[in-house]
């Protein structure tokens, strides 16, 4: 009796044993797919790739746009800059807006709500976080005060130092409007009052930039 107890426990853990393997095996079928095309993409999808694209260079579906082309909605968030610096974006681009009381004072609006927290209110790099961190400059001092509209707009678009990029969170020509308002108070002024020299000069450099891209100032061939 003993003898076929043990036996029958011996059989048992075999068979605890085997049934073990055979539900941890990864060779059993996973089944059939429901409804794959409904989250396999059959278009290409640029952020998204299932299997090799047999007509975009390197198998891959996301290309490079082609070079002076702006993609529908973005208002030109690519800069075709001989250098992708903001050293070469002053010296080749132009603000293309025109220098109006309605886009100065959009600008000190824009500049109130996403730069004085660290600049300040008046641009002297006194803002509640400006105090925290320190080093933040003043735009009337230094070389900052002479720093070009297109050098101003680089910066807010991909960041410099500790600044983060703001392209995320402002358009191209929002970006504009606050680099007017910045030129503002690099010549220690606040308000948004334009005068007719400045006005006219400013058309004067509208109307240079009338061969280029409205939004960015890029040429637009």
């Amino acid at each position: 009796m003993k003898r076929l107890t043990k036996i029958g426990f011996k059989a048992s853990a075999i068979l605890f044993s085997a049934a073990a393997l055979i539900s941890c095996s990864n060779e059993q079928d996973p089944g059939l797919e429901y409804a794959p095309d409904m989250y396999h993409s059959i278009p290409l999808d640029p952020y998204s790739q299932i299997k090799e694209n047999k007509f975009n260079p390197a198998g891959m579906n996301l290309r490079e746009p082609a070079k002076g082309t702006v993609a529908r909605n973005k208002m030109g968030y690519n800069l075709y800059l001989s250098e992708n610096t903001a050293e070469a974006a002053g010296q080749e681009l132009k603000n293309p807006l025109q220098l109006t009381e309605a886009n100065l004072t959009e600008g000190k609006v824009l500049f109130t709500r996403f730069c004085s927290p660290c600049h300040g209110a008046e641009g002297d790099g006194q803002g509640l976080v400006g105090q925290k961190f320190k080093g933040v400059p003043s735009y009337t001092s230094g070389r900052v005060a002479e720093l070009p509209a297109g050098h101003i707009f680089h910066v807010i678009t991909y960041g410099r130092g500790r600044m983060m990029p703001h392209g995320s969170q402002v358009n191209p020509e929002e970006r504009w409007k606050i680099v007017m308002y910045v030129q503002q108070l690099q010549k220690g002024e606040t308000g948004t009052a334009v005068s007719t020299d400045a006005s006219e000069e400013a058309a004067q450099d509208a109307a240079e930039a009338g061969t280029e891209n409205p939004v960015t100032g890029t040429p637009n061939n």
